[in-house]
């Protein structure tokens, strides 16, 4: 006698459906895929940002596509440059069929070439207007130290050979100094409003004047000419893009200009000074000293002679480099990749100059 079961119609669907999905999960809408540094590499994002990349993006980091391009180069859709790195050169781009975007963490974009970028139809953008505050913090942060010599302090208060105190060579007021500024767009304007803070009395020249009541509410008077300015002032701080026309704006003839008690403080692009006129003039006295930010190459090579100088204090290019300034960064980032990625137009778009 054969058994007959009946099975309910539903349970018999509910089966059928688990067993299709043991043999095929169902399918999960893919996240686009980005070229980028993986998050807590020496030179790519910290690592503590990574979620807000991952949330909307799968990373294929720099490394994985080197040793397997053929697998990744159809995914990628957009490229986070953050350090300069990757580095966007036609072999690249000719492998990348369907990149759309290359988002750069920053303001400055003179690593990338842009011309060259937009001929494969992609669209580049920066984030503006974030480092503001950060990279004029670190500017006054560098002036002060230079002037005080904190570094040279802190040396002093921590060697093992010393057992008393004397002495040690002494600094610069800065309360009350000129402070010259080469560069007065949004980051310059913030320098000055914390020179006024230190009752300094604040110099500027730039392409365009400010307006007067801009001027007024931070104390600043401007000068047409740069080589005023540099006659004039106790501090220079270079506050400039770089391009063709600032390219090596601070020479030899410029750096003989200042006063020998004056100290050159940059925070814009190591290309902006001639480094060997700089060495020249910090090594017989020129000038007084020099604080940099930024140089050319980063990192300097260990035997640059402006390393073996006690008059140079010089940082890793890390004007930004706050927990606060990183995070509305990489947020930024991601909104203008998502809105390239979306056919929607993104919120920082750098476009090739005419």
């Amino acid at each position: 006698m054969t058994l007959l079961i009946r099975v309910p119609f539903t349970l018999l669907r509910r089966s059928q459906r688990w067993s299709t999905t043991a043999a095929r999960p169902y399918s999960v809408m893919e996240k686009p895929h980005i070229l980028a540094l993986q998050p807590g590499d020496k030179s790519g994002i910290h690592s503590a940002f990574a979620p807000i990349i991952e949330k909307h993006f799968t990373i294929i980091s720099n490394d994985e596509f080197r040793k397997d391009k053929q697998r990744w180069a159809d995914k990628v859709q957009a490229v986070f440059v953050w350090c300069a790195v990757p580095k966007l050169n036609r072999d690249l781009l000719q492998v990348l069929p369907n990149l759309k975007a290359v988002i750069n963490g920053g303001v400055g974009v003179d690593h990338l070439d842009i011309p060259l970028i937009s001929s494969f139809g992609v669209k580049v953008t920066n984030t503006p207007n974030l480092v503001n505050n950060a990279t004029a913090d670190l500017g006054m942060t560098l002036l002060l130290a230079s002037a005080r010599k904190v570094i040279q302090g802190y040396k002093t208060g921590v060697s093992p050979e010393i057992t008393e105190y004397v002495q040690s060579e002494i600094g610069y007021d800065v309360s009350g100094a000129t402070l010259g500024i080469i560069g007065m767009g949004r980051i310059g304007y913030q320098v000055a409003k914390r020179a006024k803070g230190f009752d300094m009395k604040i110099l500027y020249h730039n392409r365009n004047r400010r307006k007067e009541a801009e001027e007024k509410a931070v104390g600043a008077h401007y000068y047409e000419k740069m080589d005023d300015l540099l006659r004039d002032s106790d501090f220079v701080m270079l506050v400039v893009d770089l391009s063709p026309q600032t390219y090596h704006l601070i020479g030899k003839r410029e750096l003989s200009l200042m006063k020998r008690t004056a100290t050159l403080i940059n925070i814009s692009r190591g290309l902006v000074v001639d480094q060997d006129a700089l060495v020249e003039v910090l090594s017989t006295g020129l000038i007084h000293a020099a604080a940099l930010d930024v140089t050319y190459p980063e990192p300097l090579p260990r035997d640059h002679p402006l390393l073996k100088l006690d008059n140079v204090l010089i940082l890793p290019h890390m004007g930004s480099h706050t927990y606060q300034t990183t995070q509305v960064m990489v947020e930024r980032m991601v909104a203008n990749a998502l809105a390239i990625l979306n056919g929607q137009p993104p919120l920082d778009e750098v476009k090739a100059s005419k």
